[in-house]
C-alpha cells in the first residue's frame, strides 16, 4: 500500500492531543519527576549513564526523555511532526539532553549521522512497518560496533485476536496490510478522534530473522503473560502496573523481549 506512510502519519498526529491529556501518558506526574519506563526494560537497559541512546519512534518524547534523565545522551526520532513538536516543548521544559528528529524510520539513515551505544525501540512499533529486513538495517546502521539493541513489543499472539478477545481474527504470520478505521484511541477510548491505520503483522521468528541477517547477535530473549500498559479490552490488574486479557489469564504470552549485540568483525 503505497501511502500507508502518509495515513499513518495522520493518525498519529490526530493522537497526539489526547495522548498527551490522557491519564494513560500521566504528563503532569511525568513533568514532576516520574520516569515513563517500566520495570521491563530498566532491567535490560542496565547502567546507561554516559552512553549515547537512540530511541525509535519515539512518539512524543517521554522515554527519551526519560533516558535523558537517567544520564544518557539521548535522540528520538518518529514521523509524526506534531509529536515531535512535543517532544521537543517537553525536553526544552525539563531541561533534558534529548533530541529529536521527525522523519519516517526508513529514511533516519539520511537524516541522522553518528553511531550508538544503544538503540531501542518498544510497544507498538514494529506494526507500522512493512518491511522487517529494512527496520533491522537502519538499528545496525546507527549501532557502534558491539552496540546494544533492546526491543519490547507487545507479542504477535495478541494481535491475532478481534478487538473483544473472543476469536482470532488476523493471521499470525504477516500477510497483506491490515486497514482499520476507529474511533478514540488506546490510551482514550471516548477521544473524539476517528483515525485510518495501515498495519502488518510480524511472527516472531520474522522480527529475529531479520536481526541476524544484519550481523546483530541475538544475546537475550524473554516472553511475558503480561501488559506493562492497559491498552487492551477485557483486561484486568492482577498487579500494580500489569494487566492481562480477562477472560484469557495466563493463558497467552502479551509482551516480548530481546536483546541483541551488533557483530565487531
Amino acid at each position: 500500500m503505497e501511502n500507508y506512510k502518509e495515513i499513518n502519519k495522520q493518525q498519529w498526529n490526530d493522537r497526539v492531543e489526547p495522548h498527551v491529556e490522557s491519564e494513560f501518558y500521566d504528563l503532569q506526574g511525568f513533568l514532576a519527576g516520574k520516569s515513563s519506563l517500566n520495570e521491563t526494560e530498566l532491567k535490560l537497559l542496565g547502567d546507561i549513564s554516559g552512553k549515547r541512546i537512540l530511541h525509535l519512534q519515539c512518539h512524543f518524547g517521554q522515554d527519551t526523555i526519560s533516558f535523558a534523565r537517567m544520564g544518557a545522551s539521548a535522540v528520538g526520532a518518529d514521523i509524526s511532526d506534531k509529536a515531535i513538536a512535543k517532544a521537543r516543548e517537553l525536553a526544552a521544559t525539563i531541561g533534558a539532553d534529548a533530541t529529536f528528529v521527525c522523519c519516517d524510520l526508513y529514511d533516519l539513515p539520511q537524516q541522522l549521522e553518528g553511531q550508538f551505544d544503544i538503540v531501542f525501540t518498544s510497544y507498538g512499533t514494529i506494526g507500522w512497518l512493512p518491511d522487517l529486513d529494512k527496520w533491522a538495517s537502519v538499528i545496525t546502521h546507527f549501532l557502534k560496533p558491539n552496540g546494544k539493541f533492546v526491543f519490547v513489543e507487545f507479542h504477535p499472539v495478541v494481535w491475532m485476536f478481534d478487538d473483544d478477545f473472543q476469536k482470532v481474527g488476523y493471521r499470525y504470520f504477516k500477510s497483506d496490510p491490515i486497514v482499520e478505521t476507529a474511533t478514540g484511541t488506546y490510551a482514550d477510548r471516548d477521544a473524539a478522534i476517528q483515525t485510518t491505520s495501515v498495519t502488518w503483522n510480524h511472527a516472531m521468528s520474522e522480527v529475529i530473522t531479520s536481526l541476524l541477517k544484519q550481523g546483530i547477535q541475538l544475546q537475550d530473549l524473554q516472553e511475558y503473560d503480561f501488559s506493562n500498559y492497559n491498552c487492551f479490552s477485557h483486561t484486568e490488574e492482577f498487579e500494580p502496573g500489569k494487566y492481562r486479557i480477562k477472560h484469557l489469564g495466563d493463558f497467552i504470552p502479551m509482551m516480548y523481549s530481546l536483546v541483541g549485540i551488533k557483530k565487531s568483525f
